[in-house]
């Protein structure tokens, strides 16, 4: 039998347990959060997609669900997106276009990610096959899942059905990395920034600038002078707007036109500018090696936080033209 000694303990005990219980349902529940971008979300595999970037191609489908999106230049001095999925999959992306040499450096800092693209030059299908990442080109699928828009004319009317690609890479038991971070650290805003209301950066052939929007808290933009409004209607921005400066190069590709094509060294270290909360800050940023991340930190080595939310990398060997802002002072 139970001395009373016992049931006072028993008591006191399931007392404190249920008190513990009620405490933590008080407690705000932790919210997921995407190691790409900061944002709320659970972090699943990795999908990147190859997205036209010509005045034709626009608007753009299913690019304001990326977490990151990066701008490269390719033949002609034209630029071409490198969009990075995985909180959310929007069941269209495009239009889908081709790959090109600087995408396997860029991808493999990211893991063995799925990626989807249009195609790509004879000579480099080898390159990517052999790469650390699940080949999901469109030679390689059913046009079921690269599909063609009627509205658009050729060759900007491939779209991807997305969901239908990611089903597949789970029926077909493909190997495609969770998403892990790749340098980015998210945070509050530090002090030394300097005041921005826009920023334009520039290509041989292409623009892109980013005017800051106190009212939505990010970074509107603006692509060859015209606002970058997305299939949707929204108006593609980023919370942190990323200058990274590069060096781009001939490569020993070219296209079917006998343009050559542009390679961007995205491995090694150099000057960036990182746009966040209205205010730019300057930066170095580095990669070690192709499996490594992107760290950007300041002169003394603090670690730039990056403000929550999609990242836009704009790799450039130009430098940008800044508007500074102009701040009200308290009387």
């Amino acid at each position: 039998m139970f001395s009373r000694h016992t049931a006072f303990t028993s008591i006191v005990i399931a007392l404190l347990l249920s008190s513990c219980a009620s405490v933590t349902e008080l407690l705000p529940e932790e919210k997921a959060t995407s190691v790409l971008s900061g944002r709320e979300g659970v972090d699943s595999r990795v999908l990147a997609v190859k997205i036209d970037d010509s005045n034709m191609a626009h608007p753009q489908i299913g690019v304001e669900d990326a977490e990151i999106v990066y701008i490269q230049q390719v033949e002609g001095g034209l630029t071409r997106l490198a969009a990075i999925f995985s909180t959310i999959i929007p069941q269209r992306i495009g239009p889908v276009r081709s790959a090109r040499i600087s995408d396997i450096n860029i991808l493999s800092q990211f893991g063995r990610v799925a990626f989807a693209y249009s195609g790509a030059q004879s000579k480099l299908l080898p390159v990517i096959s052999a790469a650390n990442l699940q080949d999901l080109g469109a030679q390689r699928q059913s046009p079921t899942i690269y599909t063609t828009d009627p509205s658009r004319n050729q060759p900007y009317a491939m779209v991807l059905r997305a969901d239908l690609l990611m089903q597949k890479i789970l029926d077909d038991n493909l190997q495609v990395d969770l998403a892990k971070g790749v340098g980015f650290v998210f945070g509050e805003l530090q002090e030394g920034g300097t005041p921005t209301q826009k920023v334009e950066v520039s290509w041989p052939a292409a623009t892109y600038s980013a005017q800051w929007s106190e009212e939505e808290s990010r970074w509107l933009l603006s692509h060859n002078k015209k606002l970058n409004l997305a299939d949707s209607g929204v108006v593609l921005g980023a919370t942190t707007f990323v200058i990274q400066m590069v060096s781009i190069t001939p490569s020993e590709y070219g296209d079917k036109f006998g343009g050559v094509t542009p390679l961007t060294q995205t491995i090694g270290t150099g000057k960036a500018y990182v746009l966040r909360n209205g205010e730019r800050f300057v930066t170095t940023w580095n990669r070690a090696s192709a499996d490594s991340g992107t760290t950007f930190t300041f002169s003394d080595g603090t670690i730039m936080n990056f403000d929550p939310g999609q990242v836009w990398v704009a790799l450039t060997d130009r430098e940008p033209e800044f508007t500074s802002r102009a701040i009200e002072k308290t009387k």
